[in-house]
């Protein structure tokens, strides 16, 4: 689903990933962290994708809110977890959306 978000400027964070061997756990983690990003004040919505090559872009209102999500606790546990287990690489790289457009 592509996500709705308000008229620019806003934040995206962009996770790409590559999955390790180890899967235990994971889903439910992921499905945690979607549910835990929606209720944090500035999170402005989610798209997200995986075969093979993951692909997950949260959108922020701003870059306070965006600090705040990675200091959350829970999700701070898991980002270890995820550099412990489920992911063999990883990038995170944020952005300032200063345009959009589509249909």
């Amino acid at each position: 689903m592509i996500a709705e978000t308000p008229a620019p400027p806003y934040y995206a964070v962009i996770f790409s990933s590559l999955r390790s061997e180890v899967d235990a756990g994971y889903a439910a983690m992921a499905e945690r962290m979607m549910a835990l990003a929606a209720e944090q004040p500035g999170f402005l919505g989610v798209e997200s994708a995986r075969e093979g090559l993951g692909i997950t872009v949260s959108y922020w209102s701003d870059l306070e809110a965006v600090r705040r999500w990675k200091a959350q606790a829970e999700h701070r546990e898991a980002q270890r977890m995820g550099r412990e287990r489920w992911y063999s690489r990883y990038r995170v790289r944020i952005a300032r959306v200063e345009r959009e457009y589509g249909a």
